[in-house]
């Protein structure tokens, strides 16, 4: 039929521009050989991200023969590779960057001087080296960042930069390798031997063994009152309840996304403990009988996922019982990706633009099944709470909140990173008992709650209780728990600017009212005096008429500005 599959591809060619054999036999070079039934669609971004880290780039005679090879529509093939940030689609008479250096202009980089860096560094490093801005690369409490190729380089500065960049240039193979090995090597985490020590995997071989009741397992989860740590604190054995009574095939997709800016719980845990993240998956597929399980890792941490490609590699040689297929999946720079159905678009191969509910993706998920989607924290708790008992983490907390937080913690404090505290602690007992205090020289004049999208609160409010549902009547969210602290040498609507500026960049497009007013408000936002009611008109299309969470929580920041910081928007302290 017309428009069909078949009318676009006919007798082994695509229509249109046809690949050439070189260049056929050198995407063949690095894919692999075609497969008897044929490359799946669904690892078209895997295979996108192996001629990008070889080339440098995507050229487009490349593109055309992927197309070809995979037996997939050019325009498809095109829409994916030039929807993500991390591929850099070129024509075909274009040079590739020999290199390029990524700077973090996250909020928390941004005030540790990212801008300088960025101004400083292509003088430094010379016209062949590509340097370019980017957001949050998830390491926020060893700002300013640069992450040099793949190799993250911490309290960045234009010397470290060019040492690092000086060694990992395309003529250095070998020495780039060995900087690649620096993060994992140097890590101390405990490996499979080390945590089967431990007891490890018993859990999850007693439920393969009958020994235990899935049912157990689900109640433990209930009682413990265990919500999503993603963002969005659904309960987990709710979740785990109703995914559990839909039809068969299901699939896992555990997030390890993490494009919040402010956050990085979810890369420090997996850098000490990941078996217990991949224990707690399993345990969750064994009790909701899950066949597959797709982890889902944002591009920027490359030293964990050779962590855990390493370690899932140990897992499957020496399994403690019989496991599900488990697919690492690698991100390619999309904050959208981090909604639970944008995520799995992009886990099939395609642009990741979030889908319109109902149906959920409990119900129609991956590849058209139930699907449970997890945060990497929320699975990294299920051991702890059924070995020690559901009271064990409900029986934390304080301001009448229950359970244990990790907050990302940035800024202004002498002791970032992140930091496991009892649910509903203050931001001023957070800063004091956990953070060593703020700097010298810096007092707390305001907040980030839950990153870009949780708002903005003034000191005034630093003895609210920081959990799901005590932030929301003022205005704000906790979110992922991404807390970025700010002092009397910074500016709130600087940083709401900085947050509106990062939703510009990453909204999807799908939906006018979030791809257009995100960058009309930050236009909006750069005037010495702010047009409010044009906000505020804004601020209430974006909530109402946004797709998703994306651009539903873009105005956050800003309403928070004009609430509790008018005085640096109506032009009365401007200088």
């Amino acid at each position: 039929m017309p428009g069909s599959r078949d009318s676009i591809v006919r007798l082994g060619k695509l229509k249109g521009r046809q690949p050439h054999t070189v260049s056929l036999a050198e995407v063949h070079a690095l894919i692999g050989a075609r497969p008897p039934d044929g490359y799946p669609r669904d690892v078209l971004i895997e295979y996108l991200h192996v001629l990008n880290d070889h080339y440098h780039c995507l050229f487009e005679r490349h593109l055309v023969a992927l197309a070809h090879a995979m037996r997939v529509p050019m325009a498809e093939v095109f829409e994916v590779a030039s929807f993500y940030h991390h591929f850099d689609v070129r024509k075909d008479g274009d040079d590739a960057p020999l290199l390029t250096v990524r700077v973090c202009d996250g909020l928390s980089c941004t005030i540790a001087g990212a801008g300088p860096l960025l101004a400083d560094l292509p003088a430094v490093l010379g016209a062949d080296v590509r340097v370019v801005s980017v957001p949050c690369v998830g390491r926020c409490e060893q700002a300013p960042v640069a992450v040099v190729h793949q190799c993250p380089v911490p309290n960045a500065t234009p010397e470290a930069v060019f040492h690092v960049a000086k060694v990992a240039l395309p003529q250095n193979q070998q020495a780039q390798a060995a900087i690649n090995s620096i993060a994992v090597s140097s890590t101390v985490y405990t490996d499979f031997a080390g945590y089967r020590a431990q007891g490890g995997y018993a859990l999850l071989q007693s439920l393969a063994q009958g020994q235990r009741d899935p049912e157990s397992v689900l109640q433990a989860m209930e009682q413990s009152g265990l919500r999503g740590l993603g963002g969005a604190g659904f309960p987990a054995g709710r979740k785990w309840r109703i995914v559990r009574g839909q039809r068969t095939p299901r699939f896992l997709a555990a997030n390890l996304d993490e494009g919040e800016p402010g956050t990085f719980k979810d890369r420090t845990y997996l850098e000490r403990d990941p078996h217990r993240f991949l224990e707690g998956m399993l345990v969750a597929a064994q009790v909701v009988g899950v066949e597959t399980c797709y982890i889902y890792l944002r591009d920027e941490y490359h030293d964990c996922r050779a962590l855990l490609q390493a370690e899932i590699a140990k897992l499957q040689a020496d399994p403690p019982c019989s496991l599900p297929t488990i697919a690492l999946r690698r991100g390619a720079g999309a904050y959208v990706c981090g909604e639970e159905s944008a995520l799995i678009e992009s886990i099939e191969g395609k642009r990741g633009m979030p889908r319109m509910r109902p149906p959920y993706i409990a119900e129609v998920g991956l590849f058209g099944q139930p699907t449970l989607e997890h945060n990497f924290e929320t699975l990294y708790w299920v051991r702890d709470i059924v070995e020690k008992g559901a009271g064990w983490f409900s029986g934390q907390g304080r301001n009448g909140r229950t359970g244990l937080r990790s907050f990302s913690v940035s800024g202004r404090v002498r002791q970032p990173g992140v930091k496991l505290a009892p649910a509903g602690i203050t931001l001023r007992a957070l800063i004091e008992e956990f953070c060593g205090g703020m700097q010298d020289g810096h007092a707390l004049y305001a907040y980030l709650p839950g990153g870009a999208s949780g708002g903005i609160l003034p000191a005034s409010l630093a003895d609210v209780p920081l959990d799901f549902d005590t932030l929301q009547p003022y205005g704000a969210f906790i979110g992922s728990a991404a807390v970025v602290v700010l002092s009397q040498q910074d500016r709130a609507r600087d940083a709401a600017l900085n947050a509106m500026r990062f939703f510009a960049h990453e909204s999807c497009g799908q939906c006018t009212p979030c791809r257009v007013g995100t960058t009309k408000a930050a236009h909006l936002m750069q005037a010495p005096v702010w047009d409010a009611a044009t906000l505020k008109d804004l601020s209430t299309v974006l909530v109402d008429a946004s797709i998703c969470g994306l651009g539903q929580a873009a105005p956050n920041p800003l309403l928070c500005v004009l609430k509790y910081f008018p005085h640096e928007v109506d032009g009365s302290t401007m200088v």
